[in-house]
């Protein structure tokens, strides 16, 4: 659907951008969090849940994984 294509591949947190607004750094991933969610939200959209998100983003999770 709409929602998750869009959303999908939506990347937050400090190793993907220092900043949290024009001209101001963001503090903590746990900030940028909140920002991109309280977006998505505002447009009406869903937040995936974690199972959710790993099998849109078609990861094993941590159990299927030999490390």
């Amino acid at each position: 659907d709409w929602s998750s294509d869009v959303c999908s591949s939506d990347l937050v947190g400090l190793e993907d951008s220092l900043w949290d607004a024009p001209g101001q750094l963001a503090h903590t991933n746990a900030q940028q969090v909140q920002r991109i969610r309280s977006i998505i939200e505002a447009l009406s959209l869903e937040i995936a849940t974690p199972d959710e998100a790993r099998e849109i983003l078609k990861l094993k999770g941590g159990a299927n994984v030999g490390f």
